[in-house]
């Protein structure tokens, strides 16, 4: 085992996910699964393989913890990256088989208690695509040590 390896704890991962749109009742789902939790001199990274409930199966999600600031990454079959930060909007390209669209990120409100014993993140945000509002989310994790 290196020392990389080392560094990354195995976590259990609960992720509630919910999407508004406009005149629609909010599309929830809510997810149970393996992942890693590493600490860096910089902040968390918190690593988890998406499977086929989420349709990104041989996709790797991680999401980067690093002061005000959480970066999502997803790489493999789609890749994207999101920036998080309250108050702030962040522009990004996202992959799709059809080609790239250009995605605002408006986070409202970024959370979270992680430390290397696990706790929670939630982040709520609006998302824009191509510069048209398409609805609202949020979505809530829950970190817990793999016993």
């Amino acid at each position: 085992m290196t020392s990389i390896e080392e560094n990354k704890l195995p976590v259990v991962l609960s992720i509630k996910g919910e999407q508004y749109f406009d005149g629609v009742d909010p599309d929830g789902t809510e997810l149970m699964t393996e992942g890693t939790l590493e600490v860096t001199p910089e902040g968390l990274i918190l690593a988890y393989e998406e499977s086929r409930l989420t349709g990104m199966e041989g996709t790797v999600t991680t999401f980067t913890l690093s002061g005000p600031r959480v970066t999502l990454t997803r790489t493999g079959r789609v890749n994207s990256q999101m920036i998080f930060e309250e108050g702030r909007q962040h522009t990004s390209l996202y992959e799709t088989p059809f080609g790239e669209l250009s995605v605002d990120i408006r986070t409202s409100v970024l959370r979270h208690n992680l430390t290397e014993r696990g706790g929670v993140m939630e982040i709520r945000y609006s998302i824009a695509v191509e510069h048209t509002v398409t609805g609202r989310n949020c979505f809530k994790i829950r970190v817990r040590r793999k016993s």
